[in-house]
C-alpha cells in the first residue's frame, strides 16, 4: 500500500472553549492508503490533553512506513492487529490508519462501510451540536444562530445552572451537558437535580477520570445518567466504567480507530451500558467514518465539521441532526479538490 500523510490546521467558526482550555485552530492529520488503484482516507486529531501533536503523529507513523507500504490489505482487523504492537503508544496515529484501511476495504467490495457490516441505517440517532463555554449572552447567540434538535453544552464554570436556564428560555431542544472533569461529587449531585428540571438528558464526565471513588458515589445517587468520556479511552476502560457510569462515549481517535471501537460497542452493550461516539473536532474526512457506526449507537456527537470554518474533504452532510451519507463507496469521504501540501498552514 502507498501511504500519504496530509497535515492540516483548520480554523474554528468560534473560539472553542471547554472547562480546561480554549482554542481557535484544530490541527489534524489525514492518512491516505492506496492499493490496486483505490484509496482510503482516515483522520486523527491533535490534542494537548493526551500529549498528541501532529508532528508526533507523523513521526510515529513514519517510523513504520516501510512496514505499511509493504503490507497488502486483507482485512482491516488483521491490519490493526499487525500495527498495534508498533503503535500501541500512539492510538491516535493507529486510528488514522485503521479508518483508512476500512474505507479502502469497503471500496474494494464496492460497498458503503455500513453495508460491509450489514447494518440498517433507517433508525440512526441524530447528532447533537456543541455550544462551547462563553459568556451567557454569547452562548445564547450561538444557540439562536444554529437551530438544532439536540445541543451538547460545555460546562465547568461558576454559572453552569444559569447558563442552562438562559439557553432553555430560547429552545425546547434536547440538552446534554459535558463538564469535562470540572465538577466534584457534591456539585455533580446538586447540579443534576437542577439540570433534570431543565430537561437535560445526561451529564458527560463530571469528575476527573482518576476519581473512581467519587464516580461510584455519583453513580449510586445521581438523578441523571452519567456518561464516561475521559474515563473511557481504550478497550480496557469499558469494564472499568461499568458500575461507575451509565454509558460510555467512544472516540475513534482515542481508542485506535474503528476496529477497537466495534469491540468496545459490543462489550458495553453486553454490560447493559449506553453507547455514544464523540468528536475530537475532526473534519469530514474522519467524521464520515463515525456515520457508519450510527446503527450501533444510542447517541452520537459528530459535529466536528459543523464547528470548523474549514474542511479537508467532502463526505457526509448533516441537516437538523440527520446524517446524509455520500454517494460513494467506503466512508464516502474524498479529499477536497486542490488539496496539496501548499494549502497547509
Amino acid at each position: 500500500m502507498k501511504l500519504t500523510l496530509y497535515p492540516f490546521e483548520l480554523k474554528f467558526r468560534y473560539t472553542f472553549t471547554i472547562s480546561r482550555k480554549s482554542k481557535d485552530l484544530q490541527p489534524l492529520l489525514v492518512a491516505q492508503l492506496e492499493q490496486d488503484g483505490l484509496s482510503g482516507l482516515g483522520e486523527t486529531a491533535d490534542n494537548a490533553y493526551y500529549q498528541m501533536t501532529v508532528p508526533r503523529l507523523i513521526a510515529d507513523i513514519e517510523q513504520h512506513r516501510s512496514f505499511i507500504e509493504n503490507y497488502t490489505l486483507d482485512t482491516p482487523a488483521a491490519f490493526w492487529q499487525e500495527l498495534y504492537p508498533l503503535l500501541k503508544e500512539n492510538m491516535f496515529a493507529l486510528c488514522a490508519l485503521d479508518i483508512a484501511a476500512w474505507d479502502l476495504y469497503a471500496k474494494q467490495r464496492q460497498q458503503k462501510l455500513y453495508e460491509v457490516w450489514g447494518l440498517d441505517i433507517s433508525r440512526n440517532p441524530l447528532t447533537d451540536y456543541t455550544i462551547g463555554i462563553d459568556t451567557i449572552e454569547n452562548m445564547v447567540q450561538k444557540l439562536q444562530a444554529f437551530p438544532w434538535p439536540i445541543y451538547k453544552i460545555k460546562l465547568g464554570t461558576k454559572e453552569d445552572i444559569a447558563i442552562i436556564k438562559a439557553l432553555r428560555a430560547h429552545t425546547t431542544a434536547v440538552f446534554r451537558v459535558d463538564a469535562n472533569c470540572a465538577w466534584g461529587v457534591e456539585e455533580t449531585l446538586r447540579n443534576a437535580v437542577a439540570l433534570k428540571e431543565l430537561g437535560v438528558e445526561f451529564i458527560e464526565q463530571p469528575l476527573p477520570a482518576a476519581d473512581q471513588e467519587g464516580m461510584k458515589a455519583v453513580y449510586d445517587n445521581v438523578v441523571l445518567p452519567v456518561m464516561a468520556d475521559e474515563s473511557c479511552i481504550v478497550e480496557e476502560d469499558v469494564a472499568r466504567c461499568h458500575g461507575l457510569f451509565h454509558g460510555i462515549n467512544i472516540k475513534l481517535t482515542k481508542c485506535g480507530g474503528i476496529t477497537p471501537a466495534l469491540r468496545m460497542i459490543a462489550e458495553a452493550k453486553r454490560m447493559g451500558m449506553k453507547v455514544m461516539t464523540g468528536s475530537m473536532n475532526e473534519s469530514t474526512a474522519g467524521t464520515s467514518a463515525v456515520a457508519h457506526l450510527l446503527p450501533l449507537l444510542d447517541y452520537v456527537d459528530m459535529d466536528g465539521p459543523l464547528l470548523l470554518a474549514e474542511d479537508t474533504a467532502t463526505g457526509i452532510r448533516m441537516e437538523k441532526g440527520h446524517i446524509i451519507y455520500a454517494d460513494g463507496w467506503g466512508t464516502g469521504a474524498e479529499l477536497l479538490p486542490g488539496v496539496t501540501r501548499s494549502h497547509f498552514r
